[in-house]
């Protein structure tokens, strides 16, 4: 009996990795909504992710939920599970399985970057890789995140009188670049669209310090001139947007580095700050593990698989249906 197979079932323990559909049992390596479902039996994750779920999915989203610590050993029947950080958004996981000497890792979605409001990274070694790939192609190579916030804030000083509207997905992109606007001095307040309000306070509430927060929509338009303003990425072309002064349209996503994308979108100042892997870090990952087995999804899998191939392993793409092309990204 294989410990994992192409579904990212593991049969010893009748389980799941973020299944795209409810099942009995389910390891979910992070909160975004193309990993975590409601409506599984019974959910393994860590605890932040557990407060996500709840959080986005209401207290009764599955019919019970187990939180394990990283770098906790979890010995179900002769599998040990252990889950390392992944460094993608507060809470998201690796995960580790071990049976008869085999070691085998989900990444899960993941980045290697440092980030104040995530877990960092932890290389595990092991014998068969699971990696995504949604930056999976040698084009990806995200320049350093402080160099697109110093893009910004020159132009918040250049335009003193309009609005920035800073496009970023509700769940963990809007708390990374709010950080990293606090990171580089900026202490002014920050305005929210409603539907980043929750997650914001949930940040905080699990110990992540985001600064002076405020409703935009309790805020006079004029008063909204020179400040940075964070929304929905829907909301840039929403009448929601109409009563921001003037607002010069940012959006914050590793797809900002293809100019189509941003055309697309009116983005007057593309922000390409991603919370995945790129092309880089995705070789330099698959070389520190020293795994000789690759499997590779949701993602650029094709690209992946030919150079893991080009390197004498084996590597194959797992196509799974289900997993959006890194939902927090677009």
């Amino acid at each position: 009996m294989a410990l994992l197979d192409r579904n990212l079932y593991i049969a010893p323990i009748d389980s799941f990795i973020d299944p795209v559909a409810p099942r009995r049992r389910a390891i979910i390596t992070h909160g975004h909504a193309d990993h975590a479902r409601a409506g599984h039996g019974q959910v393994l994750a860590t605890p932040d992710t557990i407060a996500i779920m709840k959080t986005r999915y209401g207290e009764d989203c599955a019919g019970s939920f187990q939180p394990l610590e990283f770098g906790v050993p979890l010995q179900i029947d002769d599998v040990r599970v252990t889950l390392f950080p992944a460094g993608h958004i507060l809470g998201s996981a690796q995960v580790l399985l071990e049976h008869k000497g085999e070691r085998v890792v989900d990444t899960g979605d993941y980045k290697r970057l440092g980030d104040r409001t995530a877990q960092p990274f932890e290389l595990v070694p092991c014998d068969l890789l699971v990696t995504e790939a949604t930056f999976g192609l040698p084009v990806f190579q995200h320049p350093a995140p402080s160099d697109e916030i110093a893009r910004l804030l020159k132009s918040v000083a250049d335009h003193p009188d309009r609005a920035h509207l800073i496009g970023a997905y509700a769940l963990g992109k809007a708390q990374r670049v709010i950080s990293l606007l606090r990171e580089a001095g900026y202490d002014a307040p920050i305005y929210l669209h409603g539907a980043l309000l929750r997650l914001c306070q949930l940040y905080v509430e699990r110990g992540i310090d985001l600064g002076d927060l405020r409703p935009a929509l309790e805020t006079a338009k004029s008063a909204l001139a020179g400040h940075i303003v964070i929304a929905p990425p829907s909301a840039l072309k929403d009448r929601w947007s109409r009563r921001l002064p003037d607002p010069v349209l940012c959006m914050a996503s590793g797809w900002m580095s293809v100019k189509q994308r941003a055309r697309q979108r009116g983005v007057e100042l593309p922000l390409i700050i991603s919370d995945h892997a790129d092309w880089n870090e995705l070789r330099q990952t698959i070389a520190d593990t020293g795994a000789q087995k690759i499997w590779v999804t949701h993602g650029r899998e094709d690209a992946l698989v030919y150079y893991c191939r080009q390197q004498g392993l084996e590597a194959e793409p797992l196509n799974i249906q289900g997993y959006e092309e890194g939902e927090e990204e677009q």
